[in-house]
């Protein structure tokens, strides 16, 4: 199965997070060194507007057949399209014949080969549409509210006032592992009646867009390393 690593130059959030060096490498080396450790990606393919990024990610073993073209990279450009050009290409023009992938975010580098193999092998075992990778809320949604531009409350949901005890636990999409049937894609959709969360720990769920998210995820891994020495 095809790994592909979507990595854009532009970043508004922080930027050059993808390779922006997270002790001793560049954050996206995360991603590919776990990805080849995979007992089922057979190919790893960075795709990319930027040469730079381009150029790190073949250091660390992904391949790269072209570049982004610059209206899938601007930040109105929707990624699901991108992911169509790119398998369209790979099929068409590279001789593959891609009907399920994989998508793994350079900003998810907690994320480990334990859960990139079983999201692939739930995926297979529940001959899914897609299987998205997803973390337990630790607070009920029905207490997030909108608020206005005058600071007052807006409710998104109906108001019910219930014991945390009695809300029923919730989990949100982290970002970390996608894998899709083609042809659900090729619909604009990720989710079907035959979709199933891959559930991962918090732990391993930083999505990094923010430069405490990557000082969170340097923590973290600094603390795992003091671990195994």
């Amino acid at each position: 199965m095809v790994a592909i690593i979507p990595a854009r130059g532009g970043s508004k959030g922080l930027p050059g997070k993808n390779i922006k060096d997270l002790l001793g490498k560049p954050m996206i080396a995360y991603t590919i060194e776990e990805a080849l450790k995979s007992k089922y990606i057979t190919d790893i393919i960075i795709s990319t507007d930027c040469k730079e990024i381009e150029e790190v990610a073949i250091k660390y073993g992904a391949k790269s057949l072209f570049l982004r073209p610059e209206y899938l990279a601007s930040d109105t450009a929707k990624v699901i399209d991108n992911y169509i050009y790119t398998i369209d290409r790979l099929n068409s023009e590279f001789g593959y014949k891609i009907t399920n992938f994989v998508v793994l975010q350079p900003t998810s580098p907690l994320r480990t080969i334990e859960d990139i193999d079983g999201a692939v092998k739930l995926f297979k075992e529940k001959n899914a549409d897609s299987v998205v990778s997803y973390t337990e809320e630790y607070h009920p949604i029905e207490w997030h509210r909108y608020i206005a531009d005058d600071g007052k409350f807006e409710n998104i949901f109906e108001e019910k006032l219930l014991n945390r005890q009695d809300i029923k636990k919730s989990y949100f999409p982290n970002g970390a592992v996608f894998v899709f049937n083609y042809d659900l894609i090729k619909q604009n959709k990720y989710y079907s009646k035959n979709s199933y969360a891959y559930i991962m720990p918090r732990s391993r769920s930083i999505d990094v867009d923010t430069i405490d998210d990557f000082e969170l995820v340097a923590y973290y891994m600094s603390k795992n390393i003091q671990k195994e020495l």
